[in-house]
């Protein structure tokens, strides 16, 4: 039986902030694409799209970061719901924003059909963005600053395998602000969640360094007896 409506319905859309590190630079850096289309055709904004008829959020946020940026198998979550009337020049639009985190090692970038150019900008030099997705970045910002401390999402970012030095220089990058070498080790070798691969860092100038992976299972066991993971 089909249905009809008192009342408009407003455009659902998905969008991403996807951050990743470039450790060379030391800078936090957002996946942005320029688009294709209008409207703000040639201006810069976040990866996102139409949420098809029946289907979930997520795989519409997940899809549209495929076909704009090649980008798929990463860490997503849901960030917040933006839907300022005039947010969008075409009507109402709502979009539920999502955030993702990668290994640049492990992603290449590249612009499909969908989208005229993809590459990364660091936080410090961001052009100016389409629609709201300034308001957008700045939420995700927020939230990954304040969840990073909390939660080991943290180690997306990351290698397989790291060094203590990466890790406290990845939270150092995010955090914006200087940690204390000695307080950082012991605080997290103390939360038992690192496995030594009893590696060492290989064709480094400076002294080799011991190589650690996260342990996930370890951290799962942990959050279900009540582990307080904080950095």
């Amino acid at each position: 039986m089909a249905y009809t409506y008192d009342y408009p319905r407003a455009a659902l859309t998905t969008d991403c902030v996807v951050f990743g590190v470039f450790w060379e630079q030391g800078d936090l850096n957002v996946l942005l694409i320029e688009r294709g289309t209008e409207p703000f055709k040639g201006s810069w904004a976040l990866p996102g799209g139409h949420v098809h008829d029946q289907e979930d959020l997520e795989t519409a946020a997940r899809r549209e970061l495929a076909e704009e940026t090649g980008l798929t198998k990463l860490y997503i979550e849901q960030l917040y719901t933006f839907g300022t009337p005039h947010r969008d020049p075409r009507g109402h639009y709502v979009t539920v924003a999502y955030y993702g985190l990668v290994n640049l090692m492990d992603h290449e970038v590249r612009a499909t059909e969908d989208a005229a150019d993809a590459a990364w900008f660091p936080l410090t030099e961001l052009p100016e963005l389409a629609f709201d997705h300034a308001e957008i970045l700045a939420a995700a910002v927020e939230r990954l600053r304040g969840k990073v401390r909390y939660q080991p999402i943290g180690f997306e970012l990351l290698p397989e395998e790291f060094t203590l030095s990466q890790l406290q220089r990845l939270y150092e990058i995010v955090l914006e602000r200087h940690l204390d070498k000695r307080n950082f080790r012991k605080k997290i070798l103390k939360l038992d969640v690192l496995e030594d691969t009893g590696k060492i860092q290989k064709d480094v100038s400076h002294r080799a360094a011991k190589l650690y992976r996260f342990d996930h299972d370890r951290y799962k066991e942990k959050e279900m007896n009540g582990f307080n993971f904080e950095i």
